[in-house]
């Protein structure tokens, strides 16, 4: 049968003011979808078949019906492709305007839903600097130009002001140092991949629905990334983080623990510490799947890793009390954020991350232990593409990974070790108790 559109007023639609409110009714293989108006009629507008006989009203109504069927023609080779809530969709949505905002936050909760909470905070960054960028948070897709995408550039890499809820709901306001080129970079990278992602929800190219049709980012090039900086320490600089005289029960404290337990356990991130509990740890071994990976890999990037005494009481101080402590892991996050800081200013050292103890771990399995690549990626249960068909006709042997640690926590012992001689053999020498003895 055809498909059509009209105006339908329904007697069992009628409000408590006494109006109805007009349906757009769209007819498609067999289906009827309705789309709302914004047109509401008194009984006095109508007849008693209920048929509209208010002219304006009539003529509001045909401007937006004609508009459905040029709509319906332009895809009319396709349309046996469309359901018929597709199409209803298509009518009602065509000339709506997308807000990236609203899109923003739908991404996100997909992705917390999805069990990628880790990444669903990078484009909440994103959604946060542009609405600091517009001042406002209704921002059409169609103001994402090239022009303005080179003038939000600018305002990332200058200092600004920002102004965000704490965990108790309480505004508070930061400066922000201007982003560094590496970060700028990354940035624009996850604005453009936000940006492909609402052309992928909203544009159909099979269909022939284009809502989106501008690509800003064929003019504004994000280019290739900056050459990465070391982000690593030496074995000296982890034994001065870890023996860091800290203050008692404060922020400062959590980083340095965590940075040692991460550092321990084979560069575990923060936000698996977060979900972890008791029953993560089998038989002397912690279990668990990385966040940042497991909706993206078919072993959901379970990895299983040997608790190495140094790491036990780090691990019974902080598991399954971290949740606890902080109802989310956005809050966990900022703590750190701010204890990194004052753990900078106690040691000296310029930079500490979390992200640094994985860096740091890596880094000195490979220089210091020369150990193999492809045995720090099983360490770092990183995602192997080139291995990724034979991986899965392998068993995991954890043997691999408990080498690594091994490998790397000796090191610190190792040092420790040749430290103490060296300042018991400067003491024996200092009080005349050292012979030398000549042949």
């Amino acid at each position: 049968m055809a498909t059509t559109v009209s105006a339908r007023i329904y007697s069992h639609h009628e409000k408590s003011d006494g109006t109805f409110n007009v349906k757009y009714v769209v007819y498609h293989k067999g289906e009827r979808k309705f789309i709302d108006s914004p047109h509401f009629v008194s009984k006095r507008q109508i007849t008693k078949d209920f048929d509209i006989k208010d002219k304006f009203v009539l003529k509001w109504l045909d401007e937006t019906l004609d508009d459905y069927r040029i709509l319906i023609s332009a895809i009319s080779s396709r349309l046996d492709f469309f359901t018929c809530e597709e199409l209803r969709d298509y009518l009602r949505d065509s000339n709506k305007d997308i807000d990236l905002i609203e899109f923003a936050n739908s991404h996100i909760d997909y992705l917390k839903e999805n069990g990628r909470e880790p990444y669903s905070r990078t484009f909440r960054k994103i959604r946060n600097s542009l609405i600091d960028y517009f001042g406002r948070s209704n921002i059409s897709i169609n103001e994402i130009h090239s022009n303005m995408l080179y003038m939000y550039e600018r305002f990332l890499k200058a200092p600004r002001t920002i102004s965000r809820n704490n965990q108790l709901g309480k505004l508070v306001t930061t400066t922000e140092k201007g982003l560094s080129k590496g970060g700028l970079h990354a940035h624009m990278r996850d604005l453009r991949t936000l940006f492909n992602e609402a052309k992928r929800k909203y544009n159909n190219d099979e269909l022939g629905i284009i809502r989106i049709k501008h690509y800003p980012f064929t003019k504004y090039k994000v280019g290739s990334p900056p050459a990465t900086k070391v982000r690593s320490f030496s074995v000296e600089e982890v034994i001065q983080i870890r023996d860091a005289d800290v203050p008692k029960d404060t922020r400062i404290e959590l980083a340095r623990d965590m940075f040692m337990l991460s550092f321990y356990l084979c560069g575990t991130n923060a936000v698996d510490f977060y979900h972890a509990s008791e029953v993560n740890v089998i038989d002397g071994r912690f279990e668990y799947k990385r966040s940042k990976t497991q909706g993206r890999r078919q072993d959901e990037a379970f990895i299983s890793i040997k608790i190495v005494d140094e790491a036990k009481p780090l691990l019974e101080k902080y598991l399954g009390k971290l949740n606890n402590r902080y109802g989310a892991y956005d809050y966990l996050d900022y703590a750190l954020y701010k204890g990194m800081k004052g753990l900078r200013d106690l040691t000296g050292l310029l930079e500490i991350t979390l992200y640094w103890a994985r860096h740091t771990f890596g880094t000195l399995a490979r220089n210091d232990c020369r150990m193999s690549i492809d045995d720090i990626a099983e360490a770092l249960n990183h995602i192997d593409n080139g291995h990724a068909t034979t991986d899965i006709y392998l068993a995991k042997d954890w043997g691999i990974v408990d080498d690594v640690q091994c490998e790397v926590v000796d090191l610190i012992v190792q040092f420790q070790n040749a430290k103490e001689n060296v300042i018991n053999i400067n003491y024996s020498t200092s009080r005349g108790s050292m012979r030398v003895v000549s042949a």
